[in-house]
């Protein structure tokens, strides 16, 4: 038993030293010559840019377009959890890859690779790698919605353009109502053929006399069926990649 405590004492005096040293950030900082606090920066950078990717796909890529559309393309259908919400959010992104693989390349080319091989700065790499998503929302923008953006912003004495481009703080929200508007018109082409099968089906069965059957118990198959029958995602998915310019 003595032994034991005595190895445990002799392990806490050794240690008490060094538990008692503080650790002096600036001294490393000073001998780094301001490397490390720089390193130290831009990985927390690089990490708030990793936690906010799925925010800035959705934001400043085709992302939300396509999923407006599928969402009400399900609910016009009739079919609540079929496809699944992990299906659809997977076909839109891999969509969105396949729209946006231009801008993302010249994001990679022009900004991400110089900047790894040190023949850039971090500001240099910032501008060439928001330049081809800017100029992407600028080609799908509705006019309508910059200028009411725009004109917000000089309400407020902010500037629209930035040096030799325009101000993303205008650009991303005005891109962002225009997709949402855009989404929402495919969607009701979409659903106004199922609202025809439901009409001509309510019609019958209240003609019959079925008073208590719920139309959209017998609609749903025929709206399955015709989806089907017309290749309805073949359509869907390639109107919707037309769409953008």
């Amino acid at each position: 038993m003595r032994r034991p405590a005595a190895v445990v004492f002799f392990l806490l005096a050794t240690l008490e030293p060094s538990g008692a040293q503080q650790l002096d950030l600036g001294a490393i900082a000073g001998q780094a010559n301001g490397t490390t606090v720089g390193y130290i920066i831009q990985l927390f950078g690089l990490l708030t840019v990793l936690s906010l990717a799925p925010s800035l796909l959705i934001m400043v890529t085709s992302f939300t377009r396509f999923i407006i559309a599928f969402s009400i393309l399900r609910a016009g259908i009739g079919l609540q959890t079929t496809p699944a919400n992990f299906i659809l959010i997977s076909l839109a992104l891999f969509m969105t890859f396949y729209v946006m693989s231009p801008a993302f390349d010249q994001a990679w080319s022009n900004g991400v690779r110089p900047l790894m091989e040190n023949q850039i700065t971090e500001e240099q790499a910032m501008q060439r790698i928001a330049d081809p998503f800017r100029t992407f929302m600028l080609d799908n923008v509705r006019e309508k919605d910059f200028n009411l953006f725009a004109d917000l912003a000089r309400e407020r004495g902010q500037n629209v353009v930035e040096g030799d481009a325009v101000d993303l703080r205008i650009l991303i929200p005005a891109f962002m109502i225009s997709e949402i508007r855009r989404g929402f018109e495919i969607g009701f082409l979409i659903v106004l053929p199922f609202l025809v099968i439901d009409l001509v089906v309510a019609t019958v069965t209240m003609s019959m006399g079925m008073m208590m059957l719920p139309p959209t118990v017998i609609s749903l198959p025929f709206k399955i069926l015709f989806f089907v029958l017309i290749d309805g995602w073949n359509l869907l998915v390639g109107s919707l990649v037309r769409s953008f310019t």
